[in-house]
């Protein structure tokens, strides 16, 4: 019989930050925990690094205000009161100091208890992973470092009033099968309807793409093989790093 994961300790959570490149990035089935945080009183914010200009046919500005109003309706149907957009190019997505402080300063800024960041791997079970997809992750881990270090990015702190952090947990979340998974969040029932309504608010986005599936009829399907991993119906998985404990093999020493 295969080991059941442990629910993910998040009653310690008071704020948890979501780093992602583009809008509708958490609505694939993050959000559901997102509800269910948001209805045990956690505050969440969303940190888009672009506006997604580049992922609809339509000329770019109004791409951009396209999906910036669908993303707001997402938030609002997950709960999400802190939503904040910046303007980095979407396709294109760099690596480097730039991106880095953005994320940093939001960090510093938000306080969260955790991030939860995107997958950074090349390759995935569904094929090779987005560039923006893996520089946003990327950058997310390193920002969480700088974040906690008083001599990058000074002037965060000298000139505008902000202050170190360092953030406990890491997540990143996946699919079973998909990522080695540590812990889940339940999300049975309102939390995983909810899931579902908040990528159904990127309408317009989702028809731009040909045969694009209903999120009704995938996100529930995903989120149950994820419970069978919990002991629960419909679960978010994550792979959770406690980076306020001493890795595994100082403990064995």
């Amino acid at each position: 019989m295969t080991e059941l994961l442990p629910a993910l300790p998040d009653e310690t959570f008071r704020r948890v930050l979501c780093v992602v490149a583009h809008p509708d990035d958490m609505e694939y089935g993050t959000s559901a925990a997102v509800a269910r945080w948001r209805s045990r009183g956690i505050d969440v914010g969303y940190l888009l690094l672009t506006h997604g200009e580049a992922g609809m046919p339509n000329p770019p500005e109004e791409t951009a205000a396209l999906r910036l109003a669908e993303q707001r309706t997402a938030c609002e149907t997950v709960g999400v009161e802190h939503l904040t957009v910046l303007q980095h190019p979407d396709g294109v997505l760099v690596y480097g100091l730039d991106l880095r402080h953005d994320i940093c300063r939001e960090i510093r800024r938000f306080k969260p208890d955790a991030v939860v960041g995107t997958p950074y791997e090349i390759e995935t079970p569904m094929g090779f992973n987005q560039s923006d997809h893996r520089v946003a992750g990327l950058a997310t881990i390193d920002a969480i470092n700088d974040a906690g270090n008083r001599w990058i990015f000074p002037e965060q702190i000298d000139d505008d009033g902000l202050d170190t952090w360092s953030t406990r947990w890491f997540l990143l979340p996946g699919m079973a099968g998909e990522l080695d998974a540590t812990h889940g969040v339940d999300v049975t029932g309102r939390p995983m309807q909810l899931g579902v309504a908040s990528l159904e608010a990127h309408a317009a986005y989702l028809a731009a793409i040909p045969e694009h599936p209903a999120p009704a009829d995938f996100i529930p399907k995903i989120l149950a093989a994820n419970g069978k991993l919990l002991g629960t119906e419909h679960a978010v998985l994550f792979r959770a790093v406690d980076r306020h404990s001493p890795p595994d093999f100082l403990e064995d020493l």
